[in-house]
């Protein structure tokens, strides 16, 4: 599906949106609900990524395929290799296929597990022969995805001595590896991190447990880049977000006062305010530690007319597409001035008026439709295939749309 956008002659009213669980923090939850069953979980995310892990947990087939789902694959590499005497194909989408998981299998097998590569050495499908792993040491490098590390993370407290990790090289999107270290605390699992060594005890069972989840603060930056691109005054509320969150992206609430935007947080909720103009003079950014809201600041800054320069950015390379390269060729598009590197993206500043009659393609990426939404405040344009945001928000289109009713 197509989607033509328009909100030039628009502004956005008070609204108050209920956004969907984190899919990080859902996912990473689904794993440890299996060896925990007395696991209660309130507001989990309905995300694609999220019910393909689930239909894939509750599966009887041989073959599984998780479609798009870059954390379901990860996740269920491991799981299914401690998964005893189940043996399945997990396999995805052709974009899946050509995703690197070598770190994560190399760091398997060396703890004993049986895995082996379908077609492509290093690549989905694999095969994998569920057994008991009694290894408990293993190193990996750590400076791919974050996601590698956590999949281990989530499979120790069931391995009979537990998991001592040795971490290599420095770690990409910590944030994401305190997250799933912080779930297993909340379960009453003993874990320690010091230095590059991190320890997870082993755990059979826990006492009953309900943990409701925090809504998804990647999800959230959208509305932050809507209400920084609308007029001084105008106001969002977003629910439900903590102040202490265990989500890195939570850093937007700080990143977009850059940008004129104030964040006020009530008891389950935030709400953003536009209170002045943006800062030309924006510092280099590194997002190193939440990679993911990367295209939504770049657009904003182009919308706003002020450059940028953002780092830490090696990881998008390895996503649903070459987000890098992607936000290039569309915001190119516009009539914006970009350069990348293998690592960053640097926006100059933009005066000329921006191209129209533009149809921003998405790459089979989520967050590349999401993040260019709010350029249609600015001028209208198409997004194509704009079904594919249900990967991480089902009810994106809806919510943006309610935003401006009267």
């Amino acid at each position: 599906m197509d989607l033509f956008l328009d909100y030039t002659d628009k502004q956005i009213i008070e609204s108050n949106i209920r956004i969907s669980g984190s899919k990080s923090e859902s996912n990473r939850l689904l794993i440890l609900q299996q060896f925990y069953p007395n696991l209660r979980l309130e507001n989990i995310s309905d995300s694609d990524d999220s019910v393909h892990l689930t239909n894939a947990l509750q599966s009887n087939k041989k073959v599984i395929n998780i479609g798009h789902a870059g954390t379901a694959m990860r996740f269920l590499t491991a799981f299914f290799a401690v998964s005893k005497d189940k043996e399945v194909v997990l396999t995805g989408s052709e974009r899946m296929q050509n995703r690197p998981i070598k770190i994560l299998v190399d760091a398997l097998k060396m703890l004993g597990a049986d895995i082996q590569y379908v077609d492509k050495e290093g690549y989905p499908p694999l095969k994998i022969k569920g057994k008991e792993i009694t290894n408990h040491k293993v190193s990996i490098n750590g400076n791919v995805s974050s996601q590698y590390i956590s999949a281990l993370v989530l499979i120790a407290p069931s391995l009979e001595y537990g998991l001592e990790i040795e971490l290599l090289e420095k770690i990409t999107s910590r944030p994401y590896l305190e997250m799933t270290l912080n779930l297993l605390n909340q379960l009453g699992i003993e874990t320690s991190w010091e230095k590059n060594i991190i320890k997870i005890k082993p755990q059979k069972t826990i006492l009953d447990k309900t943990i409701i989840v925090e809504s998804d603060w990647s999800s959230a930056s959208y509305f932050y880049s809507l209400v920084a691109l609308s007029e001084i005054g105008k106001t969002l509320t977003l629910s439900s977000y903590n102040k202490k969150s265990l989500q890195g992206d939570s850093c937007l609430a700080y990143i977009y006062q850059n940008f004129g935007v104030v964040t006020q947080y009530q008891e389950n909720s935030i709400t953003l305010t536009k209170v002045n103009s943006a800062n030309a003079d924006l510092e280099t950014l590194n997002l190193i530690n939440a990679p993911d809201i990367a295209q939504t600041i770049a657009v904003t800054c182009f919308g706003l007319g002020i450059p940028c320069d953002l780092t830490g950015l090696h990881t998008l390379k390895i996503k649903e597409t070459d987000r890098l390269v992607a936000l290039l060729n569309e915001l190119e598009k516009f009539g914006a001035n970009v350069e990348i590197s293998d690592r960053s993206l640097h926006l100059k500043t933009s005066t000329a008026k921006m191209n129209k009659n533009v149809i921003v393609k998405t790459y089979n990426d989520h967050r590349m439709a999401m993040a260019f939404a709010p350029l249609a405040l600015k001028i209208p344009f198409t997004i194509e295939n704009a079904d594919v945001v249900t990967k991480s928000y089902v009810r994106f289109w809806e919510d943006l749309d309610y935003c401006f009713l009267k």
